[in-house]
Formats: C-alpha cells, sequence, structure tokens
C-alpha cells in the first residue's frame, strides 16, 4: 500500500495540472447530472416484512383514501364560543367539499358528519377536517398544498368572529435538513485552528477547500443517484457534515507530514511521494474503517437506512481519494512556499524545544501517567457516570413535534394537542380481513367497540369497511403523544388482540399507520445495536491488531471507544430527552432522538476512534521500536503527534458543533452526539486513557504471539514499508544488476524461532547458487522466501530489484519456483519458464532428480544460463550430488544448518 501510494503521490505532483483538470471536471459534470435529474428526497420510512408496512402496502391497494399522506385543517373559535354554529357548521361543510375537488385529495371528512366521531373537541371550540390524499409526501405537488391551504384561509375569513384556522399535517412537514449560517462559522473555526497550526494562509486554506470540493461532489452524486433509488433528506446533510469533517482531517494529517518533512531538508517532490505514502496510508486505514462502519447500517436490514449509510460512505470515499490525489497535486503547486523558515541557532532551537505547546504536552503525558492505574479509574469511572442519562434514550421517527417554531405543521400539532389530545397527532389503524364474513359492517364495529375499552386508547372515531366490503378500517386515537412509550405500549396490546378478534369474530387483524411505522422501525434498529456493536467491535479488533501487531492495544483501543459511545449516549439523553439545557441549544423537541442516531453514531465514531488511535499510538509505537524504552516511546510520542490530534479533534468538534444550534431536528441530535463523542474521545480516551494504559503494560502492550502474526495480513498503516524500500533504493549499490541480495536474513517458526538466520549472499545474471545442508537446515524455505512466497521475513532481500516482501506479489511474477520432487519434468518446466521471461529460476531439491535424459536436459539448460540475463538457485542434500549438472567453477554454495549459516 505505502509503494504504490509513494509512486501516485510522486504521480500526483508531476502531472498537478491535469490532476486538478479532472477534480473540477468532475465536479461540474456531477453537479450538472444532479440538476438536471435530481428527483428530490423522499422521507417514507419504510420496513419492508413488519406488520405495519404489510398492512400499509395492502392499504394501497384496497383503501387508497387512507395509505397516503394527510394534510389536518383545524378551525378554533375564541373564548366563550362555539364551533358547532348553523353558520360555523355551514362554511365548514362548503370547506370540505371545495377541499374534495381539490386534485391529490382523496377526501375530506366533515367534522359533523353522521358516522364521524371525536372530531369536534372536548370544549367545543375546536374542530378538526382531515384530509387524507390519494398520493405520498414525496409526490404531493406544492400547488396541492397551497389550494388547501388557501380553502382554510378562506374558512377562516367566512366564519369571521376572531376564528382561527391552521393548516397542518403530515403533507406541510418541511424534513428537508437546510444549511445554515452556523455551519459556516464551524468551518471559520476549523481555518482558525489550521492558522494555528501551520502558521501558513496557504496550508489553511488548502484542507477547506478540498474538503468543499469533496462535499460538492458527493452530494451532487447522491442527488443524481434519485433518479433510480429513493434518498432520505438526511442522507445529502449527513454527507456533508462527515464529508467535511473527515475532508479537513485526512488532507491535514497529509500537510502535517508534509511540512515536517520539509523542514528536515527533503525536496518538495521527494516530501511530498513520502507524506502520501505514510500519512496516506494512515488516511486510508481510517477512511476504510469509516466506510466498513457506515455499510455496516445494512445490518438493520432497513432499505433507508442502508441507502444513507451507502450515501455517508460515499462522501468519506471521496475525501479520502481526493486526500491521497488533490492535496499531493496542491502540495506541489504550493512548492517551496510551504517550507517552515530555515533552522534557527542551535541555542534558539533549544528554546523551541521548551516552547508552551511541547511543555503542555509533555506535562499533560506525565501527568497521565505518573500514576496510571489512578488515570485509568478516574477516566473510566468518570465517563461511565456520565453514560447513566443513556439508560434514558428513546428512540423514534421524526414528527411534527420536532419541526420548526412556528411552522404550519408545528403550529397545527400543538393546537391538535392542545384541543384533542396529542394522541390526534398520530392516529392508528387497525385493519380486518373482512372477506369472508356475512356481516362486515357488525364485525368492523364489534371490534371498534372492543377497541374502545382499551386503557389508552382516547377515541375511535371511524369504524368502516371499504367500499368493497372485503377490508375494515379502524381509527384509534391513542391517548398520549406519537412517540411516547405509552403509545408503544398501546400498539403492542392492540397487535396482542389479533387472537381474540381472530376467534371471535373469525377475522385477521393488524395495527399500521404512519406512528405504527415508526414504532416498528425504532424497534427494528434497537434491536440491531447488538449485531451491528459486535461488527464494529469485532472489526476494529482485527484492524488494530494488523496495524499495531499487539493484542493489548486493540483491547484497549476498542474498550475506549466504548466508553466514548457511551458517553456521547448519555450526553445526548441529558439534553434531548431528559430537556437539560435544551433552551441553550434551541432544542425544539424532547423526549426522544431519530431511531438511527446510536447506529449512525457507533458507526462515524468507530473510524474518527481509530483514527486518532492510528495516528497517535503509531507514533509511539515508532519510538518504541527504535528505543526499546516503553515509558520514553510514550512520552516522545505523545509530544510529537499530539499537536495534530488535538488539531484534528478541534476541528471534528467545530464542524459537528456548528450543526447543532440551527440543525433540524433529524440532524442536530446526531451532530451534537458526534461532537461529545469526538472530543470525548480525543481528550479523554485517546490522549489520557492510552498513555496511562500502556504505561501500565509497559513492554507487554506490544506483543503478538507469533502464530497469530503469521497469520493476520499486514496493513502498514504509517508507511515502515516505505521506509525500508527507500533504505534500499540504492542498495547493494547504484544500478547493481543482481538478481538477488540478502544481508542478514532471517525466518522464523510459528514459535519465533530461527529455521535460518544471519544468510548473506548475492547473486548475479548467468550465475547459480547452491544451497545444501540436511533436511531440518531451512533450505526450502529460504528458497520459498527468495521466491516471495513467505510473508515475514527480517533482514533485508532484493529479487529481481524489487524489496521482500514488500513487492513479493512482483517477484512472483518474475521468478519460477519448481520443486523436483513434485514435477515430473522440471527441465521442461525451467525451459517454459525462460521462454516466458523468467529472470530466476528456483528449483528444490534438485539432487533427487535422478533420470539421464532429465539430468541431461537440465546440464545442458544450466550451462546455457551462464552469462545471460537470468540465474538460478537450487537446493541439494550435497554439491557433490550435482557436480555433473553445475561444473565447480561456475557455482557459489551456501551451507544452511539449524539456525546457523555458512557461505563458501
Amino acid at each position: 500500500m505505502s509503494s504504490f501510494l509513494y509512486r501516485l503521490g510522486r504521480a500526483a505532483v508531476r502531472a498537478r495540472g491535469l490532476v486538478l483538470a479532472l477534480w473540477l471536471v468532475l465536479l461540474a459534470l456531477t453537479g450538472t447530472g444532479a440538476l438536471l435529474f435530481n428527483q428530490g428526497t423522499d422521507d417514507a420510512f419504510a420496513i419492508p416484512g413488519s406488520q405495519s408496512q404489510e398492512a400499509l402496502d395492502h392499504l394501497k391497494h384496497v383503501f387508497p383514501q387512507v395509505s397516503g399522506t394527510s394534510a389536518q385543517v383545524v378551525l378554533v373559535m375564541p373564548d366563550g364560543q362555539r364551533v358547532d354554529s348553523p353558520r360555523t357548521r355551514a362554511a365548514v361543510a362548503d370547506a370540505v367539499a371545495k377541499l374534495k375537488q381539490v386534485n391529490q385529495v382523496a377526501m375530506a371528512i366533515d367534522p359533523f358528519g353522521q358516522d364521524v366521531h371525536g372530531a369536534v373537541s372536548a370544549d367545543g371550540r375546536a374542530a378538526l377536517i382531515a384530509v387524507p390524499f390519494d398520493v405520498q409526501l414525496a409526490e404531493a405537488r406544492q400547488a396541492t398544498k397551497d389550494e388547501v391551504a388557501r380553502i382554510g384561509h378562506d374558512l377562516g375569513t367566512a366564519v369571521g368572529g376572531g376564528a382561527q384556522v391552521h393548516v397542518g399535517g403530515a403533507v406541510y412537514a418541511n424534513p428537508v435538513p437546510k444549511l445554515s449560517a452556523t455551519e459556516g462559522l464551524g468551518v471559520l473555526i476549523a481555518m482558525l485552528v489550521l492558522l494555528l497550526v501551520f502558521r501558513s494562509l496557504i496550508a489553511a486554506v488548502m484542507p477547506l477547500l478540498t474538503a468543499i470540493l469533496g462535499v460538492g461532489v458527493s452530494v451532487a452524486l447522491i442527488f443524481f443517484t434519485t433518479l433510480v433509488t429513493p434518498i432520505s433528506s438526511t442522507a445529502p446533510m449527513l454527507a456533508v457534515m462527515l464529508g467535511l469533517a473527515v475532508g479537513i482531517d485526512y488532507a491535514l494529517f497529509i500537510l502535517s507530514r508534509h511540512r515536517d518533512q520539509l523542514a528536515e531538508g527533503l525536496d518538495v517532490e521527494e516530501s511530498v511521494a513520502r507524506a502520501t505514502a505514510t500519512a496516506g496510508s494512515a488516511v486510508i486505514f481510517a477512511g476504510l474503517t469509516v466506510v466498513i462502519a457506515l455499510l455496516g447500517l445494512a445490518v438493520a436490514g432497513i432499505p433507508f437506512l442502508t441507502t444513507m449509510g451507502v450515501a455517508a460512505a460515499l462522501g468519506v470515499a471521496i475525501a479520502v481519494l481526493i486526500a491521497v490525489t488533490l492535496i499531493p497535486a496542491l502540495l506541489g503547486f504550493a512548492g517551496e512556499r510551504l517550507r517552515p523558515k530555515a533552522q534557527r541557532p542551535r541555542r534558539a532551537q533549544r528554546r523551541a524545544r521548551r516552547k508552551p505547546r511541547a511543555r503542555l504536552a509533555l506535562r499533560w503525558v506525565r501527568l497521565a501517567t505518573r500514576y496510571p492505574l489512578v488515570t485509568v479509574l478516574v477516566v473510566v469511572l468518570g465517563l461511565a457516570v456520565c453514560a447513566l442519562p443513556a439508560f434514558d434514550l428513546r428512540l423514534a421517527l421524526p414528527d411534527n413535534a420536532s419541526e420548526a417554531e412556528g411552522s404550519p405543521a408545528r403550529d397545527t400539532y400543538q393546537v391538535i394537542a392542545e384541543h384533542f389530545g396529542p394522541g390526534y397527532n398520530g392516529p392508528l389503524i387497525v385493519t380486518a380481513d373482512i372477506i369472508s364474513s356475512t356481516d362486515p359492517i357488525g364485525v368492523t364495529n364489534k371490534i371498534a367497540e372492543d377497541i374502545r375499552r382499551l386503557p389508552g386508547v382516547a377515541s375511535v372515531p371511524l369504524a368502516t369497511p371499504n367500499p368493497k366490503g372485503d377490508t375494515g378500517i379502524i381509527q384509534v386515537v391513542p391517548s398520549t403523544a406519537p412517540d411516547s412509550p405509552q403509545t408503544e405500549q398501546l400498539v403492542s396490546a392492540l397487535r396482542g388482540m389479533r387472537g381474540q378478534f381472530q376467534d371471535n369474530y373469525g377475522v385477521a387483524t393488524a395495527v399500521t399507520g404512519i406512528t405504527a411505522v415508526a414504532i416498528d422501525v425504532s424497534s427494528q434498529l434497537g434491536g440491531s445495536l447488538l449485531p451491528f456493536g459486535a461488527l464494529v467491535v469485532g472489526l476494529s479488533l482485527v484492524l488494530l491488531a494488523m496495524v499495531f501487531r499487539s493484542i493489548w492495544v486493540p483491547v484497549k483501543a476498542t474498550l475506549g471507544y466504548l466508553l466514548s459511545c457511551g458517553a456521547a449516549f448519555g450526553a445526548t439523553s441529558f439534553v434531548f430527552v431528559q430537556g437539560h439545557l435544551a433552551d441553550v441549544l434551541n432544542v425544539q423537541h424532547e423526549g426522544s432522538v431519530i431511531s438511527f442516531l446510536p447506529i449512525i453514531l457507533m458507526g462515524v465514531l468507530f473510524g474518527l476512534a481509530m483514527d486518532y488511535e492510528v495516528f497517535l499510538v503509531s507514533r509511539i509505537r515508532e519510538d518504541y521500536v527504535h528505543g526499546g524504552d516503553p515509558a520514553r516511546a510514550i512520552e516522545s510520542g505523545f509530544v510529537s503527534a499530539s499537536r495534530v490530534v488535538v488539531a484534528a479533534a478541534l476541528i471534528m468538534f467545530a464542524v459537528f458543533a456548528a450543526f447543532v444550534p440551527e440543525g433540524s431536528a433529524t440532524i442536530k441530535p446526531i451532530a451534537f452526539s458526534l461532537a461529545v463523542g469526538v472530543s470525548v474521545d480525543a481528550f479523554l480516551v485517546r490522549m489520557t486513557l492510552v498513555p496511562a494504559v500502556l504505561a501500565l503494560l509497559g513492554h507487554r502492550a506490544w506483543g503478538l504471539p507469533t502464530r497469530l502474526d503469521r497469520k493476520l495480513p499486514v496493513f502498514d498503516a504509517e508507511g515502515d514499508g516505505l521506509v525500508h524500500e527507500l533504505r534500499l533504493a540504492d542498495w547493494p549499490a547504484p544500478g547493481s544488476p543482481e538478481l538477488v541480495s540478502a544481508r542478514d536474513l532471517r525466518v522464523a517458526d510459528d514459535r519465533d524461532r530461527a529455521v535460518f538466520a544471519g544468510v548473506e549472499l548475492h547473486l548475479e545474471p548467468g550465475a547459480a547458487l547452491a544451497v545444501h545442508g540436511p533436511a531440518a537446515a531451512g533450505k526450502s524455505t529460504l528458497l520459498y522466501a527468495l521466491g516471495g512466497r513467505v510473508s515475514r521475513v527480517e533482514g533485508d532481500l532484493k529479487v529481481c530489484g524489487r524489496v521482500v516482501p514488500q513487492h513479493a506479489h512482483a517477484v512472483r511474477t518474475r521468478v519460477a519456483l519448481i520443486d523436483c520432487r513434485e514435477s515430473a519434468d522440471p527441465a521442461g518446466e525451467a525451459a517454459h519458464a525462460l521462454r516466458d521471461g523468467i529472470r530466476l529460476l528456483l528449483l528444490d531439491d534438485l539432487d533427487v532428480v535422478v533420470s539421464a535424459d532429465q539430468r541431461g536436459a537440465l546440464r545442458e539448460l544450466i550451462a546455457a544460463l551462464a552469462g545471460g540475463p537470468a540465474g538460478i538457485v537450487f537446493t541439494c542434500q550435497s554439491p557433490e550430488l550435482v557436480r555433473d549438472l553445475v561444473p565447480p567453477a561456475g557455482i557459489t554454495t551456501l551451507a544452511l544448518s539449524a539456525q546457523t549459516v555458512e557461505v563458501a
């Protein structure tokens, strides 16, 4: 990975004009496509397979009048006046007649109709006209909504006398989140942080511009995708929020590494290539974890949530692509202008080392590690206490109670709750399959009577069969709000009566309606948290074990992540459910948060937490590997990485927090929880708890069982492999033609016992090398290592000009490995390989070839290699057994014995 990114970074610098042009063209194309083909967002939250969704889909066919969206017209009389006067009744009847003529309106229900119950408030001051539509919310035209609102206004004028008419309902909900000036404030804060970090306007502006460009491309792609699939309005806003945050952070990591290398004297092109390879590897790792976690939202099995996860993952993926392509190109344009000022005299350097930021970081890490057990207990117990409010966290889908103050939908919701009761804002629908009943009307009425006697039922205003007489519809108004626990209990009670209705009336029933669908969505999301959490925790353990080659580091990182999640859930519940600080944060609705907040928070915070973990702990591990002193490594690694981690966390916090004050009811709690989660994870977990735990573990922190080490793939997140490769670029000599060069080569078994060690050899084109020794000496292992078939090789090894194991795959295409014990025609295979352009022949157990024809063919083939471009390495028990194949003058021998090497 790091080698590929090194080449990519260098290529981006050299072709920087083309790279910039391609990204600008992509932005123009996606933006144009979004404008031309955008179908709008769709907030119809569906949950296939649930009882409520199946019943709702059935109603679309048998009773479409009650399966679409709806409006509500509420007439409220002044104090002391009643709504049922003859003059008012006539005006209402006239309005109902006009509403029935409006396009897309399925029907309008006169609150004074003979079969209508509960449409006039108990105090006699308010009447509710229900206006069901025959289309879903996304299909309702603005002209239709305007016409309904106009008829409502005319009704108020006709009644007069201070009467008020409120027009609202689901069709007037405005769930589409919009950007405001406060989001720009977050970007401004991010710029100030970047200015403080880099002390350069160019360096500060660059991450912001690239993040905005990435957000533009991703949002345009999301809206273009509405051409083929419905996407909720939350998806593009989530992509904006995440794209800005990670886009700035990823650019910050690469830019910071580039400036550090420029300060060390590297030229611009080489520094950009190395920064892309090293910090870029960490960026890809962090982005990959976020993307995987977001795609893991599919675990819930809810289409709109899966689509949201894919959309957000797209934004993160584009941020990663920009970081490793466009950022290197822009760094090439900036050139020498990003190089820090020349090194100051030694005395000034000593003073610089004692500057406040470094001094503060050193003091902080020493404070955290002075009594590490105390630090661990304080942080863990403190975060556990902060997580306690999470037990009160309630999940629900947004309704008109969460609309902005003063909006028609919110005003109508409040008026209905005041005069009729909160349950009228979220009625339930009970369907009955009465196709086989001989008395469909009587059965429907009997079911309605049974439901009226249930606790928690405020009213049953409607009970009627559909026009075909095959489905009965009973509208049930709860006595509590749609998102209350009591309403959820009522839905469970109604579903629990299914057997009773089947036994008594011979009909099957189901509970549906928008409120029931919302309850089912929240229930399924809550049930998905455990498998999703297991996926995220398991993923973090594996990925971090790959990066740090350790057991304790992944365990510590995962437990810290869970503490951060708990604290974020607790803070969110404290504000949005319990109502503390709600006025300060401009919270429009208390009591519940949007259902998919927990799973979004867990997915996004996982990626960000692993990002900080990799950036901080990799520096500590690097210092430990070079110095071997765990305490000193913690201090030096922390001081060197803390500045960038603090800057990244502050930027993340600023971007997320900016969506809280004026954000929509959907985005606000998500942004708040992410802002809290990021700050807790960065400052309390990664920068306080992590050093303390590492100090407690000491050397034990960096151990991985050898067997597990061999099975886990290597993810070089900090570019150690690239550093090794660059070190060997001119070894053994610039332009050396050698096919094989090895120095202090070692391969160990699963118990870390050396199979062989200390091997040093050099093989030029046209030469032959015989590796001999007893059976247990590791001859075959060495041969397989030279062929790029051994993943864990220590020491320096280049084969056909490629460093192994970093380029083992490329080596395998230039090398032919033939097992003479298994091959029926080793000479023929070797000749075929040479015709295909193979540079190096590896023949295992050459001395087992006893056929005179085969030995003769091999003798001719090996003789033909002399002086040519290819070479040969073979193993045998003793060189004496192959003297007739390779003349003594043309052979180099390497004698292997158990864990010892002798070179002749």
